[in-house]
């Protein structure tokens, strides 16, 4: 198997309600499991708590989480964010207006210097996001006369 790189987010008591948004939010299917079900504490407090949960959504992106154990330290997530980036405007608007809407709107998602249109928000759980659509490719503006200063990488 080859080696994957997916995100993996901690949360303080609140991974399952996270995790049902995120498949409202995106679709896919949603495995959980606390840590009575791995037996991994003994606190009959923390028998509910996430272990592990995954979300793989229907294009195959994953997306992980679990709750702090009480025995360590939580830190709010900072310094990093989650992008969504493409070409399909509603389907990407639609994950916008989810996630925006369910937090605070950092940058408007509007259309941005590069051609795109672009914003940045922080959810209810505090997960910061960063959204891109794509705009018309540079061959598609120049032919409609309206010239582009994007660039293929």
């Amino acid at each position: 198997m080859a080696a994957t790189i997916n995100t993996y987010l901690s949360f303080k008591d609140t991974a399952k309600e996270a995790m049902a948004f995120y498949q409202s939010v995106f679709g896919g299917e949603l495995t959980s499991s606390t840590f009575a079900d791995y037996q991994v504490s003994e606190d009959p407090a923390e028998q509910d708590k996430i272990m592990h949960s995954m979300l793989t959504t229907p294009s195959g992106q994953v997306l992980m989480a679990a709750d702090t154990p009480d025995s360590m330290e939580y830190t709010a997530p900072a310094g990093h964010s989650l992008s969504i980036s493409g070409d399909d405007e509603q389907e990407i608007r639609g994950y916008w207006d989810a996630l925006a809407g369910s937090g605070t709107e950092v940058m408007p998602l509007a259309p941005s210097p590069w051609g795109d249109s672009f914003g940045m928000c922080v959810d209810r759980f505090g997960i910061s996001w960063m959204v891109n659509i794509a705009g018309a490719p540079a061959h598609d503006a120049q032919a409609s006369g309206q010239g582009s200063t994007r660039e293929s990488v």
